[in-house]
């Protein structure tokens, strides 16, 4: 009992924030030394956190090269239940060239160019990286043209989760990303937005949007392509807008067309729930005509509800000119126009394999529950197999046979970190361990991990964040024998040192 005792308590201090790394905490609020982000960060070493406590801040935070290390990332969050509001600026925060940062807990609203602007300094051979922001919110931005929540121009290996993008501006996006890579939009919400809710352009490639809810996402909540001038491309070579984009186990409700491929090749859109567009579901377009500019080609839609009414049921795709259509790849899709039980269909650019049509799916759409799936639903286990994506929309893992859509009608199990302990070895370790994150990033579908060790007066010895790496090597030769715990995504695992 007591053992377990020190495991809860270290557990609890680490959740809360109490535990902390032997680093600068530099406080910013209204009655402190410091009163806006721009003069913390003049102080800001590898490891330090900025704290911004609760207040609203209205000056500009121009802020250049903010360069943590692998060990040691910097911070800028608030404290729980404190609302740090950055409020009517005309960019709230632009950061240029940063490494390892990152941004949790903070709000922003009613600026007047964009929310957040994150770039590589015009540099595209040092991209900015390792970037991480989560639990933030964008309550609404005070502009009218193409102006956007979040901007990312040559930015690589970042995450954004459980963020919440509302209220647009009619002419930009949510999220917009040009020449960005190697990155994951994850469980966040979108909502009332204009162009777009994430603009995926200019070169970017092997982004993976997952699990995500888009309420009225724009004219096209998902644009995975674009139109990009070529002297913004990253790389400048780039011969397409957007490649490689994975969109899994996202819900739309709304949008004029949920997605969207534009000058895009090679994307996949598997095991998502599209209900009640107002015009088309799917759009296929090319906007960039240069010479030797890849056509919009070889993109799949697989696993996918597409739920209509007679808005969006004819035609249910709109296909422009320039593009390959007869490329795509369509399969086990469940299409269904509510308002009419004799439709034909989807105006499919290709014959289908295994696609159904214009059978009840049993979803619906609850004020307090968002969208539901009945347990017959008829959508139960008539997905083809994909590796990816594991886990729907919940978190639950998908069966086999899978069930088309974003839920998994009949889940059986949740846990992606099963086996977890046999990923640390050796254990007893003497000197060093190796932790297999490459084996943990794959269960949580290409995600960062947190990993940290703790000695048993709770104190963190050890701390670092992962993204798509190799296995992880620690030195242990400054630490002496006893008992720690390893913190892996809030899971314990138990290593003894001996030497």
């Amino acid at each position: 009992m007591k053992k377990f005792l020190v495991l809860f308590v270290i557990l609890a201090l680490h959740l809360s924030g109490a535990v902390k790394l032997k680093a600068k905490l530099i406080e910013v609020c209204g009655t402190c030394s410091i009163r806006n982000l721009q003069d913390a960060a003049k102080n800001v070493e590898p490891g330090d956190t900025i704290l911004v406590r609760a207040g609203i801040y209205s000056s500009p935070n121009y802020i250049s090269n903010l360069k943590g290390t692998a060990e040691k990332w910097i911070t800028i969050t608030a404290p729980k239940g404190e609302e740090a509001i950055f409020k009517g600026q005309s960019t709230a925060m632009q950061l240029s060239d940063p490494t390892y940062l990152l941004i949790s807990n903070l709000i922003f609203d009613a600026q007047t160019m964009n929310g957040v602007n994150i770039d590589d300094g015009g540099s595209y051979d040092s991209p900015s990286h390792n970037i991480i922001i989560e639990n933030c919110e964008w309550r609404g931005i005070n502009a009218t043209g193409n102006n956007d929540l979040l901007k990312m121009s040559g930015v690589d290996n970042f995450i954004i989760r459980n963020c919440k993008f509302k209220n647009g501006s009619p002419g930009g996006s949510g999220i917009d990303m040009v020449g960005c890579h190697n990155g994951v939009i994850e469980k966040c919400i979108f909502e009332n937005q204009g162009s777009n809710s994430i603009q995926n352009k200019g070169g970017t490639s092997q982004i993976t949007i997952q699990k995500n809810l888009f309420i009225n996402g724009g004219m096209r909540s998902l644009n995975i392509g674009g139109s990009t001038g070529l002297d913004y491309f990253r790389p400048l070579n780039a011969k397409y807008e957007a490649k490689e984009i994975k969109v899994y186990s996202n819900i739309f409700v709304g949008s004029q067309s949920p997605i969207a491929f534009v000058g895009a090749i090679n994307c996949e859109v598997v095991n998502n729930t599209i209900y009640l567009p107002t015009k088309w579901a799917i759009r296929i377009l090319q906007e960039n005509t240069n010479e030797g500019f890849a056509k919009c080609a070889n993109n799949s839609f697989v696993n996918n509800i597409v739920y209509v009414n007679n808005s969006a049921a004819n035609p249910t795709i709109n296909i422009g000119i320039n593009t390959e259509p007869s490329s795509f790849y369509f399969a086990n899709n469940f299409w269904y126009n509510r308002d009419n039980k004799n439709w034909a269909g989807a105006n499919l650019p290709v014959s289908e394999l295994n696609g159904i049509k214009n059978i009840d799916p049993m979803i619906s759409e609850d004020s307090e529950k968002g969208i539901t799936i009945e347990k017959s639903s008829p959508v139960l286990g008539k997905g083809v197999e994909r590796e990816m994506p594991r886990e729907d929309y919940n978190g639950n893992l998908f069966n086999s046979p899978r069930s088309i859509g974003a839920i998994e009608v009949n889940p059986k199990s949740n846990s992606v970190f099963d086996n977890l302990d046999k990923m640390v070895y050796p254990n007893p370790a003497t000197n060093h361990i190796y932790i297999q994150t490459s084996k943990i990033l794959e269960k949580h579908q290409n995600d960062f991990t947190e990993i940290s060790i703790y000695n048993l007066e709770g104190e963190c010895v050890f701390r670092t964040k992962v993204i798509y790496a190799d296995n992880l090597k620690i030195n242990l030769t400054h630490l002496s024998s006893g008992i720690y715990l390893i913190n892996i995504e809030d899971k314990l695992i138990k290593l003894i040192i001996e030497k």
